[in-house]
């Protein structure tokens, strides 16, 4: 319990702990910011890590004076980051992504939330890659989808450039440009945690609306 007690704290007071670690590892921050960004997007198994959270709390630390945190190199890294995650999670999905839709390998690897992407996919088409950036869970499983699907890799790249671009720069300069207001500037965890339940939202929402169209189409039967 103490354990996810430290994970609940670092999501809710992420500019606290940013700032510690941008004081004391420098430049390697970019790298951790990299791998973090890179891992959500980029591996099936870590969906839950804080991509959106993240790059508001990287925004917001960068305005600040004496900051060590500079935006315009920290939106080229993310995006970079996002778009290569993407990447390999489309070549994942596309070799081994047939051999998990047959069989249920866990939670992570849950097939329901492999059916729920594909629903989206579905319905949205090439633009979900676009749209499921800014959705948890759904966007670290919405290339691994694409990947199974056979989507041509030109077709997917020119909507996982779009979507990085448009998923980074959102978070990042709203954090930048929102920092100094008083709501953010005293009540930054009450916004960490409203970025996080606006982001699941839509998720939550196909979800609630797939439940009750498989319960209209039984009910007829």
């Amino acid at each position: 319990m103490e354990f996810f007690g430290q994970i609940v704290d670092i999501f809710l007071h992420l500019d606290i702990h940013l700032n510690a670690l941008a004081a004391s590892m420098g430049a390697w921050l970019y790298v951790l910011l990299f791998g973090v960004v890179f891992c959500e997007t980029g591996l099936v198994v870590t969906p839950f890590l804080p991509g959106d959270s993240l790059i508001f709390a990287v925004g917001a630390l960068a305005s600040v004076e004496g900051s060590e945190i500079s935006l315009p190199w920290a939106i080229v890294l993310l995006v970079f980051a996002a778009v290569l995650g993407d990447g390999v999670n489309f070549e994942i999905g596309k070799y081994i992504g047939p051999k998990v839709f047959s069989k249920d390998t866990g939670f992570w690897l849950n097939k329901k939330h492999l059916l729920s992407a594909h629903a989206f996919y579905e319905k949205y088409g090439g633009k979900t890659i676009i749209l499921a950036r800014f959705i948890p869970i759904i966007r670290t499983f919405a290339p691994f989808v694409a990947g199974i699907g056979k989507m041509s890799y030109l077709h997917f790249a020119l909507y996982n450039v779009i979507g990085a671009i448009l998923w980074v720069c959102l978070f990042a300069l709203s954090g930048y440009f929102f920092a100094a207001t008083p709501v953010v500037k005293n009540h930054f965890h009450y916004v960490i945690v409203a970025i996080i339940i606006i982001s699941v939202m839509p998720a939550i929402y196909e979800f609630i609306k797939a439940k009750r169209e498989q319960k209209t189409s039984a009910d007829k039967k």
